[in-house]
């Protein structure tokens, strides 16, 4: 029975835990690696509830140890796909029908989960097969994807209470549906968080999901999935394959019961997308949603009355933190020459204390690039550099994949605007550098703004307020996450929704209710209490 109105207050974001030496989080968690690395996982899709194994295997090697093999998953193919499809139009009746409240408290009870029970071993997880040091992976595949199912949660409850006015004898109301036919999820590598948001907040809102993770996160989406299912996530509502892209696509975009495409990844495949399923509009049932966080070339921009020790620390963290694989990563950097030479000097000496490795090793704060086709794109921007006069590499520069997928951090220090890594999207440890004259501050801002044709973070150092309120209105399109004095990473659910337009995606703001309602079709229904039994109106009767 459902006669009451149900709340979920806004949760508190999940407290990140430090790892510090000897810690028991830290020996936890050093003990979940440990088991991981001790054994071969067998990883199925998931299609029906069901484990689907497959003879075909691949394997999977941590970036940063590939000599170690972690395991195998299923690779499926085009019957896989169809059955997934068929598996989630099969549950979606029920799923739409189940009370919100039933809903919600799968969500919580996954959030919970794996905020105790599951917290190292999914850590470990991404460590290990993402290549991710400790802090990196609890802020995401612990503290981020915790937020997401929470404050998801949330935020759908405040929708569903949102009702319209009734006038005297009317009532009015709207109801949020599910969309007509399936969602598909589509999810990168590099946060384990994204992995998980990306499916279930369409299911949240009573969605049925095919989900696709990119190979390289296989790993640890498959353990979230096992969460899910303990959390009781009834048998076909999200089902997990893995398949090529081009096939998914294919099957996918022109089915009539296709009704959305949830996406984060490379901005050419998201364009790819959008036009196959602008050539299928006329077979679907509904036009579908689409919604995509794509790529980035994010800036930071030096005034000269900034911080240089400021600059240099955030710099240092905003492109290197997870080998500048976030897709928020700083990488192009603008700074004045009357503070450029002090920041530099800063930042340098900083890098020569950063250490690289393996992630067991808890001390390391770099370790390795995704793969080798991540590792060798890498190597050719390093030594394009080394051999241009346009540019000059200030530290680092070397690279060994002898053992895993080694790139050091590097700074380039380009002599015009326009070079090569000032525009082009590298996703790995290089930062690019490009000092101007301080009396150019102001006609350096559009170069910022035009450079790229990404806009999804950027950041201004500045101690001058009235400069600063004109920096954020010259640069207002520039990024759809905006920064002041900080790095251009780190994004909170429920404090910074994140999300970025121009050929960076379409700006739905995942951690906030603006992505959920993408995932709803309103109904509005009014119900008249005393209908009318006349059709004329006052002004038709005879005086």
């Amino acid at each position: 029975m459902n006669n009451a109105y149900f709340s979920f207050p806004m949760p508190q974001n999940e407290p990140v835990r430090d790892y510090a030496p000897n810690s028991a989080d830290a020996l936890n968690l050093q003990a979940a690696i440990k088991e991981l690395k001790g054994k071969k996982r067998d990883i199925p899709m998931y299609i029906g509830g069901k484990e689907i194994r497959t003879d075909k295997k691949v394997d999977i090697f941590p970036p940063h140890e590939t000599a170690h093999l972690l395991g195998q998953f299923s690779m499926g193919d085009e019957s896989h796909i169809n059955k997934a499809i068929e598996s989630a139009l099969k549950a979606r009746e029920q799923w739409a029908a189940t009370s919100w409240e039933h809903r919600a408290a799968i969500f919580l009870k996954a959030a919970d989960l794996l905020a105790h029970k599951y917290r190292f071993k999914m850590n470990a997880a991404t460590m290990l097969g993402q290549s991710k040091n400790a802090y990196q992976a609890e802020i995401d595949s612990a503290c981020e994807l915790i937020d997401f199912l929470r404050f998801n949660v949330h935020f759908l409850s405040q929708i569903y209470a949102q009702q319209p006015i009734s006038a005297p004898g009317i009532n009015n109301r709207t109801e949020y549906r599910p969309l007509e036919g399936f969602v598909l999820a589509i999810t990168p590598f590099n946060f384990t968080a994204i992995g998980g948001n990306l499916p279930t907040a369409p299911a949240m809102c009573g969605n049925v999901v095919v989900w696709k993770p990119a190979n390289t996160q296989v790993y640890s989406a498959s353990i979230f999935m096992e969460i899910l299912k303990e959390a009781g996530l009834p048998d076909g509502v999200i089902n997990l394959v893995y398949a090529s892209g081009p096939s998914i696509g294919d099957i996918c975009f022109k089915h009539r019961d296709f009704a959305g495409v949830h996406f984060t990844g490379s901005t050419g495949v998201f364009n790819t997308m959008w036009k196959t399923i602008g050539e299928n509009a006329t077979n679907y049932k509904s036009y579908p949603r689409i919604v995509g966080e794509t790529g980035g070339k994010d800036f930071v921009y030096v005034h000269p009355t900034a911080d240089p020790d400021a600059v240099a620390a955030n710099l240092l963290r905003g492109a290197f933190e997870y080998q500048g694989q976030k897709c928020s990563a700083a990488s192009r950097a603008y700074l004045p020459s009357n503070l450029a030479e002090k920041i530099k000097t800063k930042l340098l000496a900083e890098m020569k204390t950063l250490k690289m490795g393996v992630v067991d090793d808890f001390s390391n704060f770099i370790n390795a690039v995704i793969d080798e086709k991540s590792f060798d794109k890498l190597a050719s921007y390093i030594d394009s550099a080394k051999k241009s006069k346009s540019a000059k590499i200030l530290a680092g520069g070397t690279y060994d994949k002898t053992n895993g997928y080694f790139i050091e951090p590097t700074v380039i220090e380009a002599s015009k605007p326009d070079y090569v890594t000032m525009c082009e999207e590298l996703f790995g440890p290089v930062l690019t550098i490009y000092v101007y004259d301080k009396k150019d501050w102001d006609k350096i801002i559009d170069t910022v703004d035009s450079t790229s044709g990404y806009a999804l973070t950027g950041s201004i150092f500045a101690q001058d307020r009235n400069i600063i309120e004109y920096l954020a209105k010259r640069l207002v399109n520039a990024a759809g996450n905006f920064y002041i004095n900080d790095k251009p990473t780190g994004a909170v659910v429920g404090q910074q929704p994140f999300g970025g337009a121009r050929a960076s995606g379409t700006n739905d703001k995942a951690g906030s209710a603006l992505n959920l309602y993408r995932w709803l079709s309103a109904r509005t229904i009014k119900e008249t209490f005393v209908p009318v039994t006349n059709y004329r109106y006052a002004f038709h009767q005879e005086g």
